[in-house]
């Protein structure tokens, strides 16, 4: 697979960052003290990429009150730093994943090399907080970033974000120690973790868990098998939900882990061959008397249901706006053919017909992204917004599904093809009804939380 092969090997490997410097206007005295700014052709490429880096923790510790669009009213504009977070990450994905996202789809490889890119430039794990190392990004930041990436490539996509959902956990209810631990080692290096809840009997159902840990001493010892497990087969450390107390209910019965992969007693399962994202890793995992310390425990004993529900608080929302993102893509590309296809002496965006399932992809893409927006937003203020991250994701994901089948009909048979991009995103899409909660799970939320409130009046 010559085109997705390293980075660096191919022309203009980060002809995007000169555009991004001369915006930011980088000067090596912010950084080094000097007076001289060196041009971006003259610097070294690790400089270069060093300085790219700085330049956005800059952006990450501006002022609070840019980072939420309620902080001074009602508004639809994305503050500077993040139209500059979104023009970096949209010319990284049309430099970097949009030219290779075929093969990648073809060859089901890893993607690593684009990751690699992705985190030199500080564009994976955005929330990492600062005394951790990272850039301590907003929500609302994260998802800017998330659905440039979901429009180049889901599959490449759930590669670059999949550390959110690992890491949700340990910014929920993490010590110091525990986020300096687990959270330092993605920022000192471009590397993998998993998020292992879902079991082989186990998806919607979490409750029904069957893996369990025994405390022996100051140690656990875990036994039991989690599936459908993203990055499983390249993580380094994994978040391990398990049963602690099987006389309680779910809410009392469970308990968090931070494992890292090389404990004995882990076994990773074959990579699975998935319809669609085909190059994100899936796999099983198995743990067999895992001894972990009770240093790892991820809060108090019998949280652990309630630090993953409330973690899914934080992640639904990336996961809502890559179905954003992905139905931006195939609405651009059923847009772009139906100018060039040519039917009963016209192009087919004359035809009513076509004009009406482009229009309903417009007006559902704004509508999701606005939704997503709003339970970004929400839980930045720090504001329970479960009702509205599940709102967010059931609707964006749903409407990408239809999104794609439309811009399938657009291509017509050339888009049952696989020559053509859409039959690829149609693919793509399905797994956003499921993961992360089905379509079904998140309406069952929504009306739970619909009863628990006073009005639904604004």
């Amino acid at each position: 697979m010559a085109n997705a092969g390293p980075a660096n090997e191919r022309t203009g490997r980060y002809s995007l960052l000169g555009a991004i410097e001369t915006t930011i206007a980088v000067d090596i005295s912010v950084f080094c003290g000097g007076a001289s700014k060196i041009a971006s052709e003259e610097r070294p490429l690790l400089s270069t990429r060093m300085l790219a880096r700085a330049s956005f923790a800059r952006v990450a510790r501006s002022a609070p009150a840019v980072r939420s669009f309620s902080s001074a009213g009602l508004s639809f504009e994305l503050s500077d730093d993040q139209k500059e977070f979104q023009n970096l990450a949209r010319q990284f994905v049309a430099n970097e994943v949009t030219p290779v996202a075929a093969d990648y789809d073809k060859s089901m490889d890893f993607p690593q090399p684009i990751f690699q890119a992705a985190w030199e430039l500080g564009l994976t794990n955005p929330h990492v907080p600062e005394f951790c190392g990272g850039l301590g990004l907003d929500c609302v930041s994260g998802v800017v970033i998330a659905e440039e990436f979901a429009y180049g490539c889901t599959g490449i996509g759930t590669v670059l974000e999949a550390n959110g959902l690992a890491t949700a956990p340990v910014l929920v209810a993490g010590t110091e120690d525990q986020q300096k631990r687990f959270l330092g080692r993605l920022i000192e290096e471009p590397c993998q973790a998993a998020y292992c809840v879902t079991e082989p009997g186990a998806g919607s159902d979490v409750a029904g868990g069957k893996t369990n840990a025994v405390k022996k001493g100051d140690e656990w010892v875990i036994n039991g098998s989690k599936m459908w497990i993203t990055n499983a087969g390249f993580a380094k450390w994994y978040f391990v939900l398990a049963k602690t107390d099987l006389e309680k209910g779910a809410g009392s019965a469970f308990t968090g882990f931070l494992v890292d992969r090389d404990t004995p007693g882990i076994t990773v399962g074959k990579k699975e061959i998935n319809m669609g994202q085909r190059c994100s890793d899936t796999r099983g995992v198995t743990f067999e008397d895992v001894v972990v310390s009770d240093a790892n425990r991820l809060g108090d004993e019998g949280f652990g249901f309630k630090i993953a529900m409330k973690a899914f608080d934080k992640t639904r929302p990336p996961v809502a706006i890559g179905a954003v993102g992905l139905a931006r893509r195939a609405m651009d590309e059923a847009m772009k053919y139906s100018q060039e296809r040519k039917t009963m002496g016209k192009p087919i965006n004359q035809h009513q017909a076509i004009q009406f399932l482009l229009a309903d992809m417009a007006a559902g893409i704004e509508a999701g992204r606005l939704m997503t927006y709003k339970a970004a937003d929400l839980t930045d203020q720090g504001i329970r917004n479960t009702m509205w991250a599940s709102m967010a994701k059931c609707f964006a994901a749903d409407h990408c599904n239809k999104t794609c089948s439309d811009a399938v009909q657009v291509f017509g048979g050339a888009g049952f093809n696989t020559e053509y991009p859409v039959e690829k995103l149609m693919r793509d899409a399905k797994i956003y009804q499921i993961y992360e909660g089905t379509s079904q799970i998140q309406r069952m939320i929504i009306a739970k939380e619909m009863f628990g409130m006073d009005s639904m009046a604004p």
